[in-house]
């Protein structure tokens, strides 16, 4: 069963080392690129000396300068982001969907049953092959790209801020997974492998949109940060913090702009030029940039748990197939 199942997908398995190959190729030589210019710019080190308080002094050097030189050369390459966010739901539409789907449409199942083996062995062999062959693949993907990204989370950006999350650590593990336990599901309800494939990404797209925009901003508590508009204090872009809402709140606790103002202490226009009225602080909500890791760790197991929901209800419908 092993063997048949290795003979029937070892194409799209070839395929997927392929396209880490080809990934490999290109990230390579620019990630190489992005962190020998963030080294020897002198960016990492200053970054390095700011520390991560979430406020620094307004007369400390924030690295403006060398992180918008920085911006400048590589910005073009965050657009590949957006490939790295597609790479496992591919996973799901071209090798879970077909997974089972095709051999319903075909009616090759039937012929497979009848040989002494179980439904139950059939679906727990293939899911078993195609996931102990998909993990360390997509474990070496998430290494990879979290190691290319380094220079651009670092600059200013945080690896909590939306697409910079989605595409390090090990999340993108458990984004494979569950499209591929997706996929296979999927075809158990379509019988089909293009409706398979159609209904993979529609179920895909939306439970990763409702997590990352419903759930993930309140895996742990937010924090606020209230600070003088006057104390000459601004916000540390090392300390990659996670800003959800940010504005000034005058003395009344009413939000009365959406932008941060840091005037010297002793520079009474200042506020008149903002138009913000005396007893006015800084706000922001936001998430520490610590909290990396815990979030990672959250995430991976909400997918984990619906891939092994998703696997269940799978194999449990192929057991009732006719």
């Amino acid at each position: 069963m092993i063997w048949l199942t290795w003979r029937q997908h070892r194409r799209q398995l070839l395929y997927m080392a392929l396209a880490l190959l080809a990934l490999a190729a290109l990230m390579v030589p620019t990630g190489l690129r992005m962190h020998d210019s963030f080294e020897e710019s002198g960016l990492a080190d200053c970054l390095d000396a700011l520390g991560t308080d979430v406020l620094v002094s307004g007369g400390a050097d924030t690295c403006d300068a060398l992180r918008r030189q920085f911006t400048d050369e590589f910005n073009s390459l965050t657009m590949v982001a957006i490939l790295f966010m597609v790479l496992p739901l591919l996973v799901g539409l071209f090798l879970g969907a077909p997974l089972v789907s095709r051999e319903l449409e075909h009616g090759t199942h039937r012929l497979v049953w009848t040989q002494g083996v179980s439904r139950r062995r059939w679906a727990l062999t293939k899911l078993g092959l195609l996931g102990a062959v998909t993990i360390p693949l997509a474990v070496a993907y998430a290494l990879g790209v979290t190691w290319w990204f380094g220079p651009m989370a670092a600059n200013g950006t945080g690896r909590l801020a939306y697409g910079f999350f989605d595409v390090q650590g090990v999340v993108p593990v458990g984004y494979t997974l569950f499209a591929l336990a997706l996929g296979t599901f999927a075809g158990t309800v379509t019988r089909r492998v293009m409706p398979a494939m159609a209904l993979t990404l529609g179920g895909f797209v939306a439970v990763r949109l409702f997590v990352e925009l419903g759930l993930r901003p309140h895996y742990l508590p937010a924090e606020e940060l209230t600070y003088s508009t006057t104390g000459g204090e601004w916000l540390n872009p090392a300390a990659a913090s996670w800003v959800y809402e940010s504005g000034v709140r005058n003395a009344d606790g009413e939000l009365v702009s959406t932008g941060l103002i840091g005037c010297p202490p002793h520079d009474p226009e200042c506020l008149d030029r903002g138009g913000v009225e005396p007893g006015s602080s800084n706000w922001q909500l936001y998430q520490p940039g610590d909290r990396f890791w815990p979030f990672q760790f959250i995430e991976t197991g909400v997918f984990l748990a619906l891939t092994a929901l998703l696997c269940y209800l799978a194999v449990r419908r192929i057991r009732r197939l006719t």
